[in-house]
């Protein structure tokens, strides 16, 4: 009875020791997701440059003005542009509302809802995916993908 006993103990603290490594993952992909949103928000180009690969692939889904679903895929430099280029009198902000992030050895996938706020009004909402890729010493993001709309954002 005792083995079992201690058996049982053994069993607990690795299945424990498993779950803390998987959520200290799954917050180290959410701080690096923090960061990006961080940079974004103070425009700061160089910052957004380190975050992702170099072959990132951005993806918007919505639609379009005749009401049709529609993929557009930006060039992360046009991005970049786009973001430096905002003025400073443009207040702007995107609010993550949650986080739901799956990991699995070097890949982590964050779905991360959200309302983008333009002075301080509610321009639209939707859903982000990121898809990222830890090559050991690192993660970056290889994938945005979001989808956008303005109803139903409150």
């Amino acid at each position: 009875m005792t083995y079992l006993k201690y058996g049982l103990i053994l069993i607990l603290l690795h299945a424990g020791l498993n779950g803390s490594a998987q959520s200290t993952t799954e917050s180290e992909v959410k701080q690096h997701i923090e960061r990006f949103f961080e940079a974004f928000h103070n425009k700061d180009s160089a910052a957004l440059k380190n975050l992702v690969n170099e072959d990132l692939l951005l993806q918007t889904m919505g639609k379009d003005r005749e009401g049709l679903s529609r993929i557009r895929t930006d060039e992360f430099n046009q991005f970049l542009i786009s973001i430096v280029s905002i003025p400073d009198s443009l207040n702007f902000k995107e609010e993550i509302l949650s986080y739901e992030i799956k990991v699995d050895g070097p890949m982590a996938n964050a779905w991360t809802p959200y309302t983008f706020w333009i002075n301080e009004k509610i321009s639209h909402c939707g859903v982000n995916s990121f898809q990222l890729f830890n090559d050991g010493s690192s993660w970056k993001i290889i994938y945005l993908a979001d989808t956008r709309r303005r109803e139903d954002c409150d």
